[in-house]
C-alpha cells in the first residue's frame, strides 16, 4: 500500500479517516489522549504541505441520527486544537444535528483555507458508517481530492469511513498516514523476523477472543504466558478446581489444543501457579493468596499472586522480543492490579523489543508510569490482535486493492 509519502498532496484537500476514540471520565473529561497525539504527525504533514485538511473519527457507539453531547467530538476538537498549535483555523461543526455530513460542515468546508483543518462529527451518527454504505462513503468522499487513512484502530472493522470510501479514489490517491505504516510494519517485522527468545504475554478475560492468536503466535514465539481470567479455562481442563472463577467450559478442549501445540512445537507455556483470590469482586472485600489448585469453591481468582509475578520475571530474564496483549487480572480495581502492574514493570526492565498491544495493555503500562520505556505501544487493541492471529484488515486491504 502506498504510504503518504508516495502520493502527491501539495496544496490539495486532504480527508484523513483518525481513531480518536479516546477514554473520558464520568465527567466527560478525556483521561487519555494517546490517539490524538498519534495522529499529529500525519495531519501536520498535511499542514506544512499547504492542504486543506478534514478529519473524521468515530467515538463509541451512539444511537445513528440522534445527538447525544456524551458522543460529540467537541471535546476532541478542543484538545486537538490545544496539541496542534496552528496558525490557521480548526473548525468543528457544532450544528448538534445527530448527523455527520450537514449544512454547517459543508458551509466550514467551503470557508476553508489552505492549512486549516476541519473535524466532521461523530461518524456513527450516521448509520451509513457501520452499515459500510456507499452513498455514505461518496458524501465523505466529497470532503478531500486525497484519501488518508490513519486509524489503525479501525482497520479491523469493513466500515464505510474505512473501505467503502476508497472505491471512491485511485490508487493514487489514497494511502496510509504515519501512524497506519508505523503499526502495520512493526507487527509485521515482529512476526516474522523476531530477535530471540521472543516470548508472547497473553491475558484479558476469555480465551475465546484470543484462541485464534494464541495458535498463530506458538508458530511463532519460544514461550508464552496466560494470564488474566483467560488463564482458568485452561487450569480446568489440567483437573484444577477453580471456584467461581471465570471459565468458558465450552473451550475447554481447544485449550487443551493450545496445550497440545505448544508441546508438540517446543514451546513453553506458563500458567499462573498462585493467584489472589476473593468470594466477591469489592474494593473492601477480604482476599487470600492461593495456589492455583487451593482456591475454594465459592471464591474466585482475580489476580495473579506472588509466585506468579516471580516466576514470570524469570521467564522474561533472556527475552530479546516481547509481545504482550491483555492484562494479568481485573486491573480496574486497585486490589487486583497489583499483577498487571508488577508485569508492567518487569517488561520494562528487560532489555528486549517490547510490543504492547493497545486497549486495556497499554492502559496499564500507562498506569504504572512505563510506557516510555516500551519499545512500541499499539492504538489498536482489537486490530493489533488480528494482525497477530494472520488476519487481513479491511482497511489495509481496502488501501492495497487496485
Amino acid at each position: 500500500m502506498n504510504t503518504i509519502k508516495d502520493i502527491n498532496i501539495d496544496g490539495k484537500t486532504v480527508f484523513i479517516r483518525c481513531d480518536f476514540n479516546v477514554p473520558k471520565d464520568e465527567f466527560g473529561n478525556i483521561t487519555d489522549d494517546r490517539r490524538i497525539r498519534a495522529a499529529l504527525p500525519t495531519i501536520r504533514y498535511c499542514i506544512d504541505r499547504d492542504c486543506k485538511v478534514v478529519l473524521a473519527s468515530h467515538f463509541e457507539r451512539p444511537k445513528a441520527g440522534v445527538f447525544t453531547p456524551e458522543h460529540s467530538l467537541e471535546d476532541v476538537a478542543k484538545r486537538l486544537d490545544t496539541l496542534l498549535k496552528i496558525k490557521n483555523n480548526l473548525y468543528f461543526d457544532d450544528s448538534k444535528s445527530g448527523a455527520v455530513i450537514t449544512p454547517r460542515a459543508k458551509e466550514l468546508f467551503n470557508k476553508m483555507n489552505n492549512g486549516d483543518v476541519l473535524l466532521l462529527e461523530n461518524l456513527r451518527f450516521d448509520e451509513g458508517e457501520t452499515k459500510n454504505s456507499e452513498e455514505f462513503a461518496k458524501e465523505l468522499s466529497q470532503f478531500g481530492e486525497i484519501y488518508i487513512n490513519d486509524a489503525f484502530g479501525a482497520c479491523h472493522r469493513a466500515h464505510a469511513s474505512i473501505d467503502a470510501i476508497t472505491k471512491f479514489y485511485k490508487k493514487e490517491q489514497r494511502s496510509a498516514g504515519f501512524l497506519l505504516a508505523k503499526e502495520v510494519n512493526f507487527f509485521s517485522k515482529i512476526l516474522q523476523e523476531p530477535t530471540r527468545p521472543f516470548v508472547a504475554i497473553v491475558g484479558g478475560s476469555k480465551v475465546s477472543g484470543k484462541l485464534q492468536a494464541l495458535y498463530k503466535l506458538i508458530d511463532s514465539v519460544d514461550k508464552i504466558i496466560i494470564g488474566g481470567g483467560m488463564a482458568f479455562t485452561f487450569l480446568k481442563q489440567m483437573g484444577y478446581e477453580i471456584g467461581k472463577s471465570l471459565v468458558e467450559n465450552d473451550l475447554l478442549e481447544e485449550a487443551q489444543k493450545v496445550m497440545n501445540k505448544a508441546k508438540a512445537n517446543g514451546v513453553k507455556l506458563y500458567l499462573p501457579v498462585d493467584v489472589v483470590a476473593a468470594a466477591e469482586f469489592k474494593e473492601n472485600t477480604t482476599v487470600k493468596y492461593l495456589p492455583s489448585q487451593e482456591i475454594p469453591k465459592e471464591w474466585m481468582g482475580l489476580d495473579i499472586g506472588p509466585a506468579t509475578t516471580r516466576l514470570f520475571r524469570e521467564v522474561l530474564n533472556d527475552a530479546q522480543t516481547i509481545i504482550w496483549n491483555g492484562p494479568m487480572g481485573v486491573y480496574e480495581m486497585d486490589k487486583f492490579a497489583k499483577g498487571s502492574i508488577k508485569m508492567a514493570h518487569y517488561v520494562a526492565e528487560t532489555h528486549a523489543t517490547t510490543v504492547v498491544g493497545g486497549g486495556d495493555t497499554a492502559d496499564v503500562v500507562a498506569r504504572s508510569g512505563d510506557i516510555e520505556e516500551m519499545t512500541f505501544v499499539s492504538t489498536g487493541g482489537g486490530a493489533s490482535l488480528k494482525l497477530l492471529e494472520g488476519e487481513k484488515l479491511p482497511g489495509i486491504v481496502a488501501l492495497e486493492a487496485e
